[in-house]
């Protein structure tokens, strides 16, 4: 065999070698910068629904989780909390829910679709501050309450379903988000209960 044929067997193999070498190295490069293309797993989860373990909720007790980017309240409310719904009223801004912050299947006294159970937006509607949770009730202007949440930026407070009370700076109710049940466990927030 000569010199001038190991020399372009030895040519062939070295191009076809750094060819494929070359093609992997730009596939891999490719990759990273097409995936970039795709939103990340954060932005793709803001906007689906999450599905909430219920199961463990002690009455009085509440949890929070994230959808959207807002801070969700699911409440497991005591028989007394439920009961205090109705003994205030005339003490409420929109005591009937008539301003659109809930789906039509939450329109209702407790607005929610099991009385036992709030699921709501914890955001104030005056500036968008977070409410917190007071389990054992109010003090000063809305003595008397069993509980509700009272937000810490200027003072607005909301009972057991999420209403506005008169005379605060929030000027509509807690917005309550879509959701539904899947089982007496399990509730999934960001889809409308199946009505009809």
């Amino acid at each position: 065999m000569s010199d001038a044929a190991t020399d372009n067997g030895r040519r062939r193999f070295l191009a076809i070698a750094t060819t494929a070498v070359g093609g992997a190295g730009v596939a891999a490069a490719a990759i990273p910068f097409i995936k970039s293309w795709n939103p990340s797993l954060r932005v793709k989860a803001s906007g689906l629904p999450i599905e909430v373990n219920i199961s463990k909720l002690e009455p009085g007790q509440m949890i929070r989780v994230e959808w959207r980017g807002k801070p969700i309240w699911v409440v497991r409310r005591t028989q007394e909390m439920l009961q205090d719904l109705a003994r205030h009223n005339d003490r409420l801004r929109d005591p009937l829910s008539q301003e659109p912050q809930q789906p039509r299947y939450a329109t209702n006294a407790t607005r929610s679709i099991k009385p036992e159970i709030f699921i709501a937006v914890g955001i104030c509607t005056h500036l968008g501050c977070s409410p917190t949770y007071l389990r054992d009730g109010f003090s000063g202007q809305m003595d008397g309450i069993a509980a509700g949440f009272l937000c810490p930026c200027h003072g607005s407070g909301f009972d057991m379903a999420g209403r506005v009370f008169q005379g605060q700076p929030a000027p509509l109710n807690l917005v309550i988000p879509p959701h539904r049940y899947l089982d007496d466990a399990r509730v999934l927030i960001g889809v409308d209960e199946d009505v009809g």
